[in-house]
């Protein structure tokens, strides 16, 4: 019996274009922070964006494992994105509410990545979805936790 893998992998370019924006995001403002936290959040930005890349490519070699090709290039994950640009000239603060909002859109992406996933009875791409919405929860509670 087959199975049409065709939404999972449609959720899996979405997860893909959504998560390595985050990260092209997350590196801009990880060179480009100012201020009093500095070195905490030019650190936790590296962490976070080395995270995302890694992602990405787990992501990108799921969607070959069902068959399908990996979209790539900044204008094949700017046209699938949900997630905004860097934005230009702001604060420390202005960039973690920046991030807290996108590492919410990112969960809930993979949110609706693990139904399709459940939907399409495939319990390897949920699983692996799963773990990405715990990443992504844990770093927009540390960025709230810092931006308190």
């Amino acid at each position: 019996m087959t199975r049409n893998t065709d939404p999972v992998v449609k959720a899996l370019e979405q997860a893909l274009a959504d998560t390595y924006t985050l990260s092209l995001k997350t590196q801009n403002y990880h060179w480009n922070v100012v201020g009093s936290n500095f070195f905490e959040l030019h650190n936790l930005f590296e962490e976070h964006y080395t995270d995302g890349y890694a992602a990405a490519d787990e992501l990108a070699e799921r969607i070959r494992a069902l068959g399908a090709a990996a979209p790539g290039g900044l204008r094949a994950f700017q046209e699938i994105t949900k997630v905004a640009d860097a934005k230009d000239a702001v604060d420390a603060k202005a960039m973690m509410d920046d991030l807290i909002e996108s590492h919410a859109a990112v969960a809930a992406t993979l949110r609706t990545g693990v139904e399709v996933a459940e939907n399409a009875n495939d319990p390897a791409t949920a699983d692996m979805l799963t773990g990405r919405i715990t990443a992504h929860d844990k770093a927009a509670w540390m960025l709230r936790s810092i931006r308190a």
